[in-house]
């Protein structure tokens, strides 16, 4: 897995082989930094359920100031440090290792854009969203993107978060709300 755009593209990413992490595809992390590339320009990025850390560092790569990685996985924390540093974003990155819920209790907002990749059988992800909603760490015009099966059934509306844009690549939706 390689970064695809901005000051690290091309630099190989380590992925541990898992059978509970599910990178994004290359062509869809293109997709959907093109969905929300306005947006990343100085931002402050939240990285949840971050496995690799792959998205958050795409985004560091293509002009966030700083991104927050949030990985309950010791070895897969290991890896997102690892990554930082082949990418030389290791200064503008920060890893937690907590479990999702428990980090939105304890992060300091706000964020320019929430990145959430969760397990596509995640089985509360609709209360996981709606943390999300009032955790009060979105910016205001923030963003929250999620990225989710076909067949899971995200909604229009948590809480305070309405989706602005769906599309699907394949298995893979990216919903944007707002």
């Amino acid at each position: 897995m390689r970064i695809t755009g901005g000051e690290a593209r091309g630099i190989q990413l380590d992925v541990p082989r898992s059978l509970h992490l599910r990178p994004t595809s290359d062509r869809v992390r293109s997709a959907l930094f093109q969905i929300i590339s306005e947006a990343l320009i100085e931002a402050r990025v939240l990285d949840l359920y971050a496995g690799s850390g792959a998205l958050g560092i795409e985004a560091l790569s293509r002009g966030a100031k700083a991104a927050d990685f949030v990985e309950q996985n010791s070895r897969l924390c290991q890896t997102i440090g690892q990554n930082l540093r082949k990418a030389g974003l290791e200064e503008r990155g920060t890893i937690y290792r907590a479990k999702v819920a428990r980090a939105l209790d304890f992060l300091k907002g706000p964020y320019q854009v929430v990145l959430l990749d969760p397990p596509y059988d995640l089985p509360d992800l609709g209360q996981t969203m709606s943390k999300v909603a009032r955790s009060g760490l979105i910016a205001e015009r923030g963003l929250v993107l999620l990225e989710h099966s076909k067949r899971t059934d995200a909604k229009e509306r948590y809480d305070t978060l309405e989706r602005s844009f769906q599309r699907r690549y394949g298995d893979t939706v990216l919903s944007v709300y707002n």
